[in-house]
């Protein structure tokens, strides 16, 4: 047995144990990506990093064996440094999105890619549970919303943008023509109350979120009718009533009370704070708000915009009361945000800003980049409605619509470890980018795997795995030096290297590279 010491602490070990073996005896988690067990070592990726306490050095721990009166460090600052250094100089040459384009511009965060192969395989019902996750009134805004995801959808580049506002109105659509309409899972009732002021978009979006997490919520407003924006501003030739009512419904019936031709003035606004747990205020108008007593700022009352808190502890505030962009989808997704604010307060847990995690961008694609796109979509143009937003699809339009996506997400942005390591460690893409970027490319034309080589981590985990699985010609290193890649042997087709171990590479490649289709 060999003794050594891991972050200050003795233990034995047998010989030829690896110091990243060592370290997992004693509940030390060091990060890896090019390590995978029952495999030979192929340090590349260097994040795997530990530093020898006697003489500084760094060292791969899955390829460093134990050695006798080794004393070895796994979380310093000069490791966490050297980490994140290594992960940076592998996004340096990362071309890829995590996340798509058209997502990122929509304010709700809506996952769309999901929503539109959804759609593109006639799953309906699960294609409108994508969208609800993020925006609680998809009919409504599929008449009104100015679509800010098109306006960076890469389709574009091939000829129009893929209808993604009219997408979401038809799922929705769908969903509202049947006896019964889709109603998330609802918490347990948790026998809080909430008080929302104001029925529009960003209040009606705060009562789905608050009611699907278990809490009871009503609604006040002045007027008679709820609605907002919606129903008194003049939306009347491009939002017909029965929409806005159809979506009213839904959220009454996930358990919201309405109490209208209600004015909430200074006396009644200290009432509601002894009735009610929380108070969101949602008024639209943030005049309104300002005889309350809530401090004004340049374009509306003053909220930390992390957490949408006022001054007032208890008291939320979202939408156009806060600053007025008169565009329905970010009120709602800041109903969103503000619900799961008074979700975390009403559960006594510290409301903290929601995590944007790490997301690979790599800008506009290149003439040839298309082509590689154009691969995973079809060649029909943009389906154009007669009445433009006023008009639906049809079951037959909506699939041909969504089959335009060009899939521009990743496929693995939820179990990479290159995501999921450079935002543990926040690491910056863009600081070992230097000159231009490489092509994009994909294999396609395999059955159940995509390869896409700028992805690569070059850790041979393939290779091994194709060659100790006795593919007949597997996967190989070509070129040297910064220019080495991971191919199929003769310039063959992945469809000859893969025929028995596509899905266990898949499973195996750290990054998006290798990904099931």
């Amino acid at each position: 047995m060999i003794n050594l010491k891991i972050n200050n602490i003795s233990l034995k070990v047998a010989e030829n144990t690896s110091v990243l073996k060592a370290a997992e005896q004693l509940g030390i988690k060091i990060p890896t990506m090019c390590f995978l067990a029952g495999y030979g070592n192929h340090p590349s990726c260097m994040v795997c990093l530990v530093q020898d306490a006697k003489t500084g050095k760094m060292h791969p721990s899955c390829a460093l064996p134990s050695a006798e009166g080794m004393e070895m460090l796994t979380d310093t600052d000069e490791v966490k440094t050297a980490r994140k250094e290594a992960l940076e100089l592998l996004l340096s040459d990362h071309v890829g999105d995590c996340v798509a384009p058209c997502q990122i511009a929509c304010p709700a965060g809506m996952d769309i890619p999901k929503m539109n192969r959804l759609i593109a395989n006639n799953q309906f019902d699960e294609a409108l549970q994508v969208v609800k996750e993020d925006i609680a009134l998809p009919y409504i805004l599929g008449y009104i919303c100015p679509a800010p995801c098109e306006k960076v959808c890469r389709r574009k580049q091939v000829d129009e943008a893929v209808s993604i506002c009219s997408l979401k109105k038809f799922v929705a659509a769908e969903d509202l023509a049947k006896d019964n309409s889709y109603l998330p899972n609802k918490e347990k009732n948790s026998g809080k109350k909430v008080a929302i002021i104001g029925t529009g978009p960003a209040g009606l979006a705060a009562a789905f979120y608050l009611q699907k997490a278990g809490h009871n919520t009503v609604l006040f407003d002045k007027n008679e009718k709820a609605g907002g924006a919606l129903v008194y501003e003049d939306l009347r030739e491009s939002l017909p009533i029965e929409a806005v009512e159809s979506e009213l419904e839904l959220i009454k019936q996930m358990g919201a009370t309405f109490k209208l031709n209600e004015k909430i003035d200074q006396k009644k606004f200290n009432k509601l704070k002894h009735e009610f747990d929380a108070i969101i205020l949602a008024t639209g108008n943030f005049d309104e708000a300002n005889t309350l007593g809530f401090e004004k700022a340049k374009f509306g009352i003053t909220v930390n915009r992390d957490t949408y808190e006022t001054n007032e502890v208890g008291v939320f505030a979202c939408g156009n009361i806060i600053r007025s962009r008169k565009m329905a989808v970010t009120s709602v997704g800041q109903g969103k945000s503000a619900a799961l604010s008074v979700d975390l307060f009403l559960k006594g847990e510290a409301i903290q800003k929601k995590h944007r995690k790490f997301n690979s961008k790599f800008g506009k694609l290149f003439e040839s980049e298309i082509e590689e796109y154009k691969k995973e979509t079809i060649t029909d143009g943009r389906v154009h409605l007669e009445k433009g937003k006023l008009d639906d699809f049809t079951k037959e339009q909506a699939v041909l619509e969504a089959q335009r996506c060009m899939h521009c997400d990743c496929r693995k942005i939820d179990n990479c470890k290159l995501r999921d390591l450079s935002d543990e460690y926040k690491a910056k893409q863009s600081r070992f980018m230097f000159g231009e970027r490489k092509l994009l490319k994909k294999q396609f034309t395999h059955e159940i795997i995509v390869y896409e080589s700028e992805k690569c981590i070059r850790c041979n985990l393939c290779v091994d795995i194709t060659m100790k699985n006795g593919e007949l010609k597997g996967l190989t290193t070509v070129n040297r030096g910064f220019q080495v890649e991971i191919q199929v042997p003769f310039g063959d087709s992945i469809n000859e290297a893969l025929t028995k171990t596509a899905i266990q590479c898949a499973k195996a490649c750290p990054t998006g590279a290798i990904s099931l289709k």
